[in-house]
């Protein structure tokens, strides 16, 4: 199964498979450290939240370190729209790319 994180529109955006998120191409572009979304180069960005990338304003969480690239796991397709959602924090997902 397939995690898919999308954005505040609920359009998939990208996916997640252990602590490496990927765009729905499979291009590497974070990395998880529990709920903490990272850059790949180790910069905090926000917090995984229901299937979102988004900023709960819990300041500067540090730089965890390049883990190096952990190749292209392929496209594991779009699963459509899931409709929009908004949880009360801004959707930070962009801050990846």
């Amino acid at each position: 199964m397939t995690n898919y994180i999308y954005d505040s529109r609920g359009n998939a955006v990208g996916f997640w498979i252990g602590c490496y998120i990927y765009k729905l191409d499979g291009t590497t572009i974070g990395q998880l450290n529990g709920t903490h979304v990272h850059r790949l180069s180790g910069e905090y960005v926000g917090e995984l939240h229901k299937d979102m990338v988004v900023d709960k304003h819990l300041g500067n969480l540090g730089n965890i370190g390049n883990p190096g690239n952990p190749g292209n796991p392929g496209s594991p397709g779009n699963p459509g729209n899931r409709g929009t959602v908004n949880y009360g924090y801004p959707d930070v997902f962009h801050k990846l790319l």
